[in-house]
């Protein structure tokens, strides 16, 4: 790892600081279980519902801790980040308390509940074809532009921080509880919430297991984690987990996991809808699809649950209602 690449790596301490500046501001979401679903699976699962966070995801947490650490003369010349979409309702959202003019790139795709809600939180939207257009370039000519300060979704120092956060949650709220879990499984995309929720834990909890999960179609992270270098996913490659369709691992973001992970999981579509349903009915959850792949981790025992305790970070509740509609009925 080169030293520059060292600077940009976050730490404890820069989560610590995160969680201050998120005081009052994020929700401290809770961990939830069901007795039946635990008998079922003969183990005990803890849900961090993200969900019910600020904007419906973690996005949140790494947005505010970012912007809120751009000087106020930079703030006001604003704001420009590209996301499918929970990264897009964060900053915006975050953008709007902290007094930032904020424009969003985000696919002509995302559901169309991201798209609304981003909108309506304050954001200019700039729509592009996922598939042909190059969505960074786009989100770079405007901040070279306008002087906007570009939010990266993932690959920065300041937004893992902030979503490290889920990290002292889980490792606190587990404290609470008595119980030390025996593994922690994160959705990954570009492997923000996974990286700096695994840091946290890796000073506040040490030795507990902490694993990435990702759509099987989507997998980069795993396969990378595998083959000890980054790499990308299949062009073409379709999933319904909108918000995990990251291209390839960040650079900060691999670093970090490649020190910190157990390794990778991967689920189908099929398992995901099963896990959307499945928290929906135990735990009285609205998970989309992105958000639900470590859920269906431990449902469809890709790690085994049985006499263990599993934590499982459900990420985000920002379904379209059509789709989530099929997925009860799935």
């Amino acid at each position: 790892m080169t030293s520059s690449l060292n600077s940009d790596v976050p730490t404890v301490d820069d989560i610590q600081a995160a969680a201050v500046r998120l005081a009052g501001v994020a929700t401290r979401t809770p961990l939830l279980e069901s007795s039946l679903l635990n008998d079922r699976l003969g183990g005990r699962l803890l849900v961090k519902a993200e969900p019910l966070q600020r904007t419906g995801s973690f996005k949140f947490r790494g947005a505010y801790n970012r912007i809120a650490l751009i000087p106020n003369v930079a703030r006001s010349r604003g704001v420009v980040a590209v996301s499918s979409g929970n990264h897009a309702q964060g900053v915006a959202a975050a953008a709007a308390i902290l007094g930032a003019p904020a424009t969003v790139v985000m696919p002509a795709d995302a559901p169309a509940i991201k798209l609304a809600n981003t909108r309506a939180l304050g954001a200019f939207v700039i729509t592009y074809d996922r598939h042909h257009d190059d969505r960074d370039a786009i989100a770079e000519e405007i901040a070279h532009r306008t002087g906007a300060t570009l939010v990266r979704p993932y690959d920065d120092r300041w937004i893992i921080a902030g979503q490290g956060t889920v990290g002292l949650e889980i490792a606190a709220q587990a404290a609470e509880l008595g119980i030390r879990p025996d593994a922690v499984l994160v959705c990954c995309g570009g492997g923000g919430l996974v990286s700096g929720t695994a840091l946290a834990l890796s000073e506040l909890a040490p030795g507990v297991a902490v694993w990435c999960v990702e759509p099987e179609a989507f997998d980069d992270t795993r396969r990378s984690l595998s083959a000890g270098t980054r790499l990308a996913n299949p062009a073409g490659a379709r999933s319904i987990c909108d918000a995990l369709l990251s291209p390839t691992p960040g650079v900060i973001t691999f670093a970090l996991n490649q020190r910190l992970l157990a390794g990778g999981l991967a689920v189908d579509d099929d398992e995901v809808r099963i896990a959307m349903r499945t928290a929906f009915e135990s735990l009285k959850l609205v998970v989309e699809p992105g958000g639900a792949v470590a859920i269906a981790a431990a449902l469809s025992g890709k790690l085994p649950m049985a006499g263990r305790t599993i934590v499982a970070v459900a990420s985000g509740g920002n379904v379209d209602p059509d789709l989530f509609r099929r997925a009860l009925e799935s």
